[in-house]
Formats: C-alpha cells, structure tokens, sequence
C-alpha cells in the first residue's frame, strides 16, 4: 500500500504558483527526503498534504484517504512537525501530553516522556524559558511520541545541536526499522543524504526529479587524485575510460570518474602509481544542477 501519493497536485494564488503538477508515490517503511531551496514549495506542499490549504488542482491521499476531505481523520493519525512551531509559553511537555493524549484517543505520557529523556528536554521548563533548540525538541517529542504509520517532518533539525541532530536521525531510522514512513523536508543536503531512502527534489514549485538516491549516487562523478612515481608516466599514459583528466601537474593527475570505483581501483594496481584518492560521489554538484535546471543539466 502506497503511504502518501499525489496526482498533478497544485496550489495557487492567483498568478503565483505555491507548486504545480506534483506526483509523488512514497512507500511504507521508507525515509523520503523532499529537498529544496527555501522558497522552493516544500512547506506548501506538505500544508497540503495535512489538509491546512486546499488544493487548486489535482489531488493527495494518505493512507487511502483524501488530504482534504478527510484531514480531520488525518491529522489525528500523522505525526507532524511544522517548520515554524509555535507552542503556547505555558506549555511544558508534563501539561502537553496529556492534551496530546486526549487529540489522538492514546495513551502517550509514557512515550512522551521517554523521548523528552532522550533528547535531554527538563519536562518541567515551560516554552517561554527555553531555548529555539528546546522549543524544537518539545514540537518532535508531540510528533514523534504517537508512532504512527506516517511521520511528516517539515525542517525537524532546525535550532538543534550537532549531537541532537544524531540522536535524531537514530531514531527516526529505528521507526522506519518498525515500520514506519518518514516524509523530511529539509534545505540541506548533507541531512538527505545521510538518512533518505529516495529523494524528490523541488524547485519553483515543480518537482525536478524523484527517485534513489542510490540512483543518484550512480550519476553523480567522484573526484579523483592519482601520483605517478614519474612526471613520464602521468604525461605519458593513456586514462582508462570514463576517467575524465581535468588537470595534469608534474607526476599527479586531477580527475573525475564516472562508475563504481572497483575497475578504477584495479587499473590503478597495474600502473606505477605512487599514491592516489577516489573520493566519495559528488552529491553536491549534481544537485546544484537540479536547483539550475530543470534537467539537471549544467
């Protein structure tokens, strides 16, 4: 069963596009990273989703259900985070769990307080003395504490510590281990990268593309370093295939590669190579393209 889908969804005001003809298809027990520059619809897509805006055209169901017809029935059963929370000063997450308790019908003080422990959060300290970091903690503590089939996450590490944002990213590897689907919006690269099972990157409003990012890492090029033990050799052998030479100095060639580094790897053992580096594969460059182009082309 499909977790969330679209069909040539689209949102609206007036002349100016939110976003337009957006198709995704997530799966369960997957982490899905929407990527994109800020202003780029991220936020107007998800709002969608949860049924706050109602669509100008086409369609999004989760769970089976309708986004907007049935968002009562929906936001009682997703977890979600808003990119901007906003939480009243009074509020700590001993008084919040119980109205969380009372909006979902569950039974969550116990879970809720376990995730307060793990993200190191006084459960006690009311929202006006804490911190942008703790404010955030509190909003995913109310996201996370119900696990439902669906976690939707809008910027969740947004005003977190580097080791916060670790813990957070064990533990939403361990729901989706469980079961569970991750939707992620992030502006960041590198948080994509190091959790997402597939990625759908926006740009203006249009999906540029959705796919693996194992079938990204495929297309993206590695750099490489390789040092000759003479200036002859690397003036004078001739590069394997799809080793593309960007530069030459002396006894050192700098290039990039297209492929797995195997075959590279082995042809380097036959050559009188003093030292060389393959890098990881560029991520980086090949969505810059994407921001660029829509083709993803230079």
């Amino acid at each position: 069963m499909t977790i969330l889908a679209t069909r040539n969804l689209g949102k609206r005001y007036g002349s100016k596009v939110g976003v337009e003809d957006v198709n995704l298809n997530v799966e369960p027990a997957t982490i899905f990273g929407f990527l994109g520059p800020n202003g780029a619809g991220k936020t107007t897509a998800i709002r969608l989703l949860l049924g706050f805006l109602r669509p100008t055209s086409g369609e999004a169901r989760i769970l089976g259900r309708d986004c907007w017809r049935e968002s009562h029935r929906i936001k009682r059963d997703v977890g979600y985070l808003a990119g901007d929370v906003r939480l009243y000063p009074w509020l700590t997450v001993r008084r919040a769990l119980p109205i969380l308790e009372g909006a979902r019908r569950q039974a969550l003080t116990s879970a809720g307080m376990a995730l307060a422990e793990r993200f190191q959060l006084d459960p006690d300290k009311t929202v006006r003395k804490m911190s942008r970091g703790m404010r955030q903690k509190l909003g995913l503590i109310l996201a996370l504490a119900h696990e439902s089939k669906l976690i939707v996450l809008d910027e969740p590490t947004s005003g977190l510590d580097p080791l916060m944002q670790l813990s957070l990213a064990d533990l939403l590897r361990e729901r989706a281990a469980n079961g569970s689907t991750i939707f992620f919006s992030s502006h960041t690269l590198n948080e994509v990268e190091q959790l997402c099972d597939r990625v759908a990157i926006v740009r203006d409003g249009h999906i540029v593309t959705d796919e693996p990012l194992d079938d990204l890492r495929r297309r993206a090029r590695r750099r490489v370093e390789v040092r000759f033990q003479t200036e002859e050799a690397a003036s004078t052998i001739v590069p394997p295939t799809h080793l593309d030479i960007v530069r030459r100095d002396k006894d050192r060639w700098y290039a990039e590669f297209d492929g797995e580094a195997g075959p590279l790897t082995g042809w380097l053992g036959t050559q009188p190579v003093r030292d060389f580096l393959i890098g990881p594969p560029d991520l980086e460059t090949i969505f810059r393209a994407f921001y660029r182009n829509k083709d993803g082309s230079s």
